[in-house]
This record gives structure tokens, sequence and C-alpha cells, in this order.
């Protein structure tokens, strides 16, 4: 599991509760002062996960304004980009004369050496949902005076590197108990990589970004693409890398420095995606052959020779066994070379 923490207000005095979060965001984040039409019904759900120097934050909360102003920008500034993405609500925000609004799934970029004013609202159930990251503008290898053009600009969350970006958020929202705590500052690495590309495609000034930060996020859109069409039989190395624009052996190259070929990360992937369903209560009634079908499998009885080499059982005897032995069966993992 992940370095985080988390507070919820009704783990506090109801008197303390928005002053506790209050000095929490400015300890996250930077410091900012918060005003509620909910302060004596303040109601917060935040968590902070922990990838090196980048800091993710998870969060849901009454209607609130946040106020970084000049007074508290002398007294502390760490030189930080905020990137928030909304989930459930609308983000108001206002810098100098200028506001921009931003709707679920648009990325929102703020500098903490900059004054701003954050209006969110609720999304339907009272509460406003969206993930924050928080990332040393160090870290990114784009000049200030490019960073600072993104002030005011609608990111898309929905393709492309916010999609990728997006997507890992969300992924950490939901839980960390897969990784190993020294998996954060490879985690934080990832998302400066694709941050950086987002924000060099956004600006146009890729040509800035050093030759490891292209190849980094060449290979997690890649990953995304082969993720998104697993259940294509003809998903192939040929095809990938014709839809990448790139060479077949150019694509080998790429996965030489990861741990797998992208051949043997396209059966692992379709393997763990076919063990899940079989293990899937609600997909009892699915047949064997349709769930092969579902990842790419054209012939069932491929399939049940792969599974049986990965996981020691068929398919029939793992979906029968996932429920009394899960542990024994979840446990072996499948081969590389299978």
């Amino acid at each position: 599991m992940l370095v985080e923490s988390v507070y919820r207000s009704e783990d506090v005095p109801v008197v303390e509760r928005f002053d506790y979060w209050r000095t929490l965001v400015g300890q996250t984040h930077a410091p900012v002062d918060l005003v509620s039409d909910y302060r004596e019904d303040c109601r917060v759900l935040q968590r902070t996960v922990r990838l090196g120097a980048v800091s993710v934050w998870p969060s849901s909360f009454r209607p609130v304004v946040f106020r970084r102003t000049p007074r508290l920008i002398r007294e502390s500034d760490p030189e930080g980009l905020h990137l928030t993405l909304p989930l459930k609500g609308v983000l108001y925000v206002r810098r100098d004369q200028d506001e921009t609004s931003y709707r679920p799934y648009s990325l929102n970029v703020l500098h903490t050496s900059h004054p701003f004013v954050v209006r969110a609202t609720e999304g339907g159930d009272g509460l406003h949902t969206g993930v924050g990251l928080e990332v040393p503008a160090s870290l990114l290898p784009i000049a200030r005076r490019h960073l600072s053009r993104l002030a005011g600009v609608r990111l898309s969350a929905r393709e492309g590197f916010g999609a990728l970006l997006a997507q890992l958020l969300i992924q950490l929202t939901n839980g960390t108990d897969s990784y190993q705590p020294a998996d954060g500052p490879r985690l934080g690495t990832v998302v400066v990589d694709l941050l950086s590309a987002l924000f060099a495609h956004s600006l146009d000034v890729g040509s800035l970004l050093p030759p490891e930060t292209h190849r980094q996020a060449l290979v997690l859109r890649i990953r995304a693409f082969i993720q998104a069409n697993l259940g294509n039989p003809q998903l192939t190395p040929s095809t990938i890398a014709a839809a990448h624009h790139i060479s077949v052996s150019y694509l080998h190259r790429l996965f030489q420095q990861e741990d797998e070929t992208v051949a043997a990360w396209i059966r692992s992937q379709r393997l763990e995606r076919a063990r899940r369903d079989l293990a899937d209560p609600a997909l009892r009634t699915m047949p064997v052959h349709a769930v092969a079908a579902r990842w790419g499998y054209a012939h069932a009885a491929d399939f049940s020779r792969v599974f049986r080499r990965a996981y020691g059982v068929s398919p029939k005897e793992y979906r029968h066994h996932s429920i009394t032995l899960p542990s024994r069966l979840n446990a072996k993992q499948p081969c590389g070379d299978c």
C-alpha cells in the first residue's frame, strides 16, 4: 500500500472541523483562505497519497471558496503546480479579472506563486468531488514562462495525455492496496512524465522535452491503447505500431526497457482480464468461450490451453473454485511465455 493519510470530518469535533481542514489544505497545497456557507456543517473526506515529491489528494466536501492572496504568497510559496480534476460539481476559477469554469473531466492548472480564487460548487449530492495533484514546478522540464500560458486554459481529461493522467489519478483514488510503498516515487515519475507530455502538447513545445520523457509518454499511450483494444483478436505489434505511426522494430525497442515484451504484455493482460471475469459472480452465466472471445481469444481451445499453463487449472475449474479457494488460485500469476 502507498503512503497515505485520510481526513474524515466526522472524526473531529464539530467546532474544529472547518479550521482543521483549512490547515490540512494549507499543508497539502499551500496556505489559502477558505470561505463557506457550510462552516457549521462541514463535511469533508480527503485522502492524501504521497508519490515521492508528488501528492495526489482525492476529496469530497461541501461548496467552498479557496483564496490564494498576495499576502499568503509572500508568507509561503512552495513554487508548485496544482492540477484539479473535478469529477462532480463545477470549479469557477478567477485570476485577476478573468473567470473560467471547469466542469467534470476538464483539468485546471494553478501556480502557487500567482493569486487566485476558486469557487467549488456541489455535484448534485451536496458535495463537490474531485482530485487534486501537487507537483513541484522544478520537476517539469518546461520553462516557467511557457507554463504561465496555461492560466485559464481548459485541458481535456477525456482524450490524449489528459485522459491517461485522469485514468491514473482515478485509479489511485479507487485504492492503493495493489501497490507497495516503494512504488510511490516510481508512480510520481510516471505522473510527471504524463503531465510534461500533456503540457508540451497543449503548448506546442514538445521539442523542449528530454528524449526519456518522450519515450515514457509514448509507452504509456501504447499501453493505454492495448488495454482499450484487448478484445480485438487482430491486436498485434504491427497494428499497434501502425496506430502510433512508428515502426514495429521501434515498438520492440521501446519495450526492451520494460519488464515484458509487447507481445508478452498483451498476453498477460488478456489472461488477467479473463481471470477476473471468471471469478466475477455477476458473470457466472457467461460461457467460458464468451469470456475468451471478450478478451481477444478467437478459439476457446487455445484459451483453455494457455489459461491452464498460466494458472494450473482449466478455466471451468478456476470458475468453480474461485469462491472457495480464491487466495490460492489468485496467487499464481501468468507466466510471460504463455
